[in-house]
């Protein structure tokens, strides 16, 4: 018995696009499905929940989404080719303002709240680390890495770094080897062809 989606249940999700060798855990849970579009060889791990609509998150081939995480991608979430976020992430493409000029929370009604809407973008190559939290407008450009229980505020992680920290700061530069594994992998997979 297996705790995926058979190819049949996967259909029934109504997913906008979905690609080859994708793997859904049965425990996972979509809002928005006709926004959500998946490539190859794709894993989602049990208990996430993934939000879209009216902007499409976007979950690019050999991206793996760890257990437990939540999607809130309304206003756009792009997950890049070899990206990974591990259990208990948070990725925010909305969250309301805090500050007491406005009312907070999903019940209220549009007029009386103001949140920040922004898409994000988890670049190609970057590795996010366990129960880290993502905030509206990031991007994290291609090859960085955030280690576990970092808080992402910044606009803009630059390539291939690895930052840590609440909020992030940088740590030290990334190693590029991976492009030279992807370029083995795509070698391969072509000669299987």
């Amino acid at each position: 018995m297996s705790d995926y989606f058979s190819l049949k249940a996967i259909k029934k999700l109504k997913l906008k696009n979905v690609g080859k060798n994708v793997k859904i855990s049965e425990t996972c849970k979509f809002y928005g499905s006709e926004f959500i579009e998946i490539k190859d060889n794709v894993r989602i791990d049990a208990y996430t929940v993934i939000t879209a609509g009216p902007e499409l998150v976007k979950i690019g081939s050999y991206v793996h989404i760890g257990v437990n995480c939540y999607i809130h991608g309304r206003f756009g979430i792009h997950f890049r080719d070899y990206s990974a976020i591990s259990s208990g992430t948070r990725v925010y493409s909305s969250s309301d303002d805090f500050s007491g000029g406005y009312m907070t929370n999903p019940t209220i009604p549009r007029k009386f709240v103001k949140p920040f809407e922004k898409k994000v973008v988890i670049g190609k190559f970057v590795n996010v680390g366990s129960n880290v939290v993502i905030m509206p407008g990031s991007v994290l450009e291609e090859g960085c890495v955030v280690g576990a229980l970092s808080f992402v505020n910044k606009k803009k992680l630059n390539k291939w770094t690895i930052y840590f920290g609440s909020p992030v700061i940088a740590l030290l530069k990334r190693k590029k080897n991976i492009l030279n594994l992807e370029k083995k992998l795509k070698k391969e997979i072509h000669e299987k062809i």
